[in-house]
């Protein structure tokens, strides 16, 4: 025989197992894309069955004698039963390389790289690099201050903050028009940022009364307005309950500086209110306010500022007006002082006085609570007699203004001048000196204005 022919004899099925497995080991390595790993395979697969193929041919084609022919045979059955188990198949080899395994292995590879789409998206992606100079906006600090002159947790900007700026060289990096990178090359500074300044309040006073300096709080109970921030120092004024104040400073959380009707002081924090804190303390101001004005020598041409519920409030359940007369003709009295221009409590006052609470026989028979026309000699003959007690005030209401309380030629009601014939000045003792022979009248009747005006704080 040739040599080819010996050197195929002496080859077994585990060398052609063996061949077959680094075949499969190389196409492994070429997977970089499905039509070279095809045609791998194909290749190595039709060597494979080329050689097998051959060899058959080759057994086939020799001209052997019969008894060759059995020699062979019997060789080829031993080596079968030596070498192959029961159940014979290529799945299986008994190298000592596991070929299955790895066959295996390459079977589940369902995720190999397709090259040729990597390179296609790289192809069309499109990537751009520029370089540019700008001006960038350089972000201002904001300071905070602890003030205790504002509320607690309240933010006052006394500066506004101003942008800085630079200039700026960078290259930008672009992928399909986003950008994806920037490196910046240089920076100049164009201008400094401005800080933000911000007072931070402090103050939990200011903060519970809702107030702030120059707003108005009210005393809590009366006291002395002090000369400093300590309760030794001099007493400056004395002022009453309810009274409004305006706040100028806090010098600390127990003192504050206020100040009442131009006189500057301090008063403990802990004897303030605001009316946020005590809603009723600004009603109740009101008519502190009208009190304080209440005085002997108080200009009576003016109105009380008063209003008719005050007036219903003051006339109502009187205790010596037992015929209430005055309780069902308090809005005469308010009428009359928003006509004429007079104080209505100052005109109820005289009315008082001179009927007795309305208990003389001129009030009674004549609805006359003055004895206006009465003359000390006849005083009933000569006083004047009314329709209703309602005729009689604005009648004595009319003649106060006219001759009593308004100097000659002053403007008063429908378009008339004021005659002042016994004009001495518009209190109440100027209007004793023609009006009452009686030198007290005027001390009298202003105990009675202070009975009614209190009557508002009852």
């Amino acid at each position: 025989m040739s040599t080819n022919k010996n050197s195929y004899e002496n080859r077994n099925l585990s060398d052609v197992f063996k061949e077959l497995q680094d075949m499969r080991h190389l196409s492994k390595i070429g997977q970089a894309s499905d039509r070279q790993n095809e045609y791998f395979n194909a290749q190595k697969t039709s060597n494979v069955d080329s050689s097998i193929s051959n060899a058959k041919r080759k057994y086939k084609s020799d001209d052997l004698k019969l008894s060759h022919i059995i020699t062979g045979c019997s060789i080829l059955i031993v080596s079968l039963a030596l070498f192959f188990p029961k159940d014979i198949s290529f799945g299986k080899s008994y190298a000592k390389v596991d070929s299955t395994e790895e066959i295996s292995e390459y079977e589940l590879n369902r995720h190999r790289l397709n090259m040729q789409n990597i390179i296609s998206e790289n192809a069309d992606m499109d990537r751009v690099k520029e370089q540019d100079v700008e001006d960038r906006d350089v972000e201002f600090e904001t300071t905070y201050t602890d003030t205790p002159t504002l509320p607690k947790g309240e933010e006052v900007v006394t500066q506004e903050g101003i942008l800085g700026k630079d200039k700026v060289t960078v290259v930008k990096t672009y992928e399909n028009g986003e950008l994806v990178e920037e490196i910046i090359l240089s920076k100049e500074k164009v201008s400094d940022p401005t800080p933000k300044l911000v007072n931070l309040g402090t103050s939990d006073f200011l903060a519970k009364q809702k107030v702030h300096i120059g707003d108005t709080m009210y005393f809590i109970n009366a006291d002395n307005l002090k000369e400093t921030a300590d309760s030794n120092s001099k007493d400056l004024a004395e002022i009453k309950s309810s009274i409004d104040v305006k706040l100028i400073d806090l010098p600390n959380e127990e003192w504050c500086k206020v100040s009442f009707d131009g006189i500057e002081g301090y008063i403990r924090s802990s004897n303030l209110t605001s009316a946020y804190t005590s809603p009723s303390i600004v009603e109740k101001n009101r008519i502190q306010r009208l009190l304080l004005k209440v005085n002997i020598s108080m200009e009576l041409n003016k109105t009380s500022g008063l209003t008719l519920n005050d007036y219903k409030k003051i006339f109502t359940g009187l205790p010596n007006d037992t015929n209430k007369i005055f309780e069902n003709n308090y809005q005469s009295f308010y009428n009359a002082e928003k006509k004429y221009n007079i104080n209505g409590i100052f005109l109820a006052s005289i009315a008082i006085h001179e009927s007795g609470w309305g208990t003389s026989q001129i009030a009674k028979d004549k609805n006359n609570l003055f004895g206006y026309g009465s003359y000390d000699n006849t005083p009933y003959e000569s006083s004047y007699e009314f329709a209703d007690y309602a005729e009689g005030i604005e009648t004595v209401a009319k003649s106060l203004v006219k001759y009593y309380l308004n100097p000659s030629g002053t403007k008063i009601f429908d378009r008339e001048t004021a005659d002042g014939w016994y004009y001495n000045g518009p209190t109440l003792s100027g209007v004793n000196t023609r009006y009452a022979s009686d030198q007290e009248w005027h001390t009298k009747v202003f105990k009675y204005m202070e009975l009614l005006y209190n009557r508002l704080i009852n």
